[in-house]
């Protein structure tokens, strides 16, 4: 097994030395690729002294799909892991990625994060959706054969949030299975705060929207999984409205947010999936474009 790992980083320089010195420690014979853009904090010169990175990709792009197609491009290994720059893998992670791969061409395992209520670890998931078996997979911990992500073209760069998601949608339909391995497992090595979600809520809604129209088309049940989707959400926030901890203002807001997020989404859906009439559904993947990187260090 050749492993590549790509390390995609954004204004995260400590962490970062600290995720590069445990692969260095427990994963001596990968290929370290960093994905690096556009940080500010000095990741290009702590990754240029080192000795233990092969490869550092500089991209302008704040997009981690951009950074993960980048990497992809720059990996040389028949195995391409995908690691969070803030991640320390475990002294299981390598073996546990290699015997996960003999039963699926991709595999994912556990991410532990420290929070101060204590620690919390992402658990198996799966979803039936239009007759296809559907396994998520996260994308800050997961492992592919090469040939599969050529085939599935690598990420989709439209979405600015949940392209590891899309990715499994487009796995499944081409028949390609994701396994769970619980000794892949990564951790963080420090406490997260944990109390603040800055997900922008219109780009979520934008992005289920564009990945189920992209890979389903327009169907009842699509559009019924985005109402119970968004019905939760409105449900959990009312009760904060009623709780005190948000305003009235700012849950009619949100939910503005929603629906204009899912229009946009709807309608970028349909078009990708014109694009795209193969089984691939990736208009714009890894194969897309040339110009990811405005600068390349190569110590291989």
């Amino acid at each position: 097994m050749e492993l590549s790992v790509v390390v995609p980083t954004l204004n995260d320089r400590d962490r970062l030395a600290a995720t590069l010195d445990v692969l260095a420690a427990n994963a001596a014979d990968a290929e370290v690729v960093v994905v690096n853009g556009p940080s500010a904090d000095g990741t290009t010169g702590m990754v240029r002294d080192r000795d233990d990175v092969d490869v550092l990709v500089e991209v302008s792009d704040r997009t981690l799909n951009v950074s993960r197609n980048a990497g992809i491009q720059a990996a040389s290994g028949d195995i391409v892991a995908f690691l969070r720059s803030d991640l320390a893998i475990e002294e299981t992670w390598v073996d546990a990625i290699e015997a996960g791969l003999e039963r699926a061409p991709v595999v994912t395992g556990p991410v532990h994060e420290t929070l101060p209520a204590g620690m919390t670890t992402t658990q198996p998931e799966a979803r039936r959706i239009r007759g296809r078996d559907v396994t998520y997979f996260n994308g800050d911990n997961v492992a592919f054969r090469a040939d599969v992500l050529a085939e599935i073209d690598g990420f989709d760069e439209y979405l600015e949030t949940g392209g590891a998601r899309d990715a499994a949608h487009r796995l499944a339909g081409l028949g390609r299975d994701v396994t769970w391995a619980a000794d892949m497992c990564v951790r963080t090595e420090y406490e997260a705060d944990g109390g603040t979600d800055e997900r922008n809520i219109g780009w979520k809604y934008r992005a289920l929207a564009y990945r189920l129209v992209k890979n389903y088309g327009v169907r009842p049940t699509i559009l019924r999984r985005i109402a119970s989707h968004a019905g939760a959400d409105a449900l959990a926030a009312a009760r904060d409205v009623v709780r005190g901890e948000a305003t009235p203002t700012g849950w009619v807001g949100n939910g503005r947010d929603v629906i204009v997020g899912v229009a946009t989404g709807w309608s970028d859906g349909l078009v990708a999936r014109a694009r795209d009439r193969s089984d691939t559904r990736n208009p714009h993947g890894c194969s897309k474009r040339a110009d990811r990187a405005v600068a390349k260090y190569d110590w291989r």
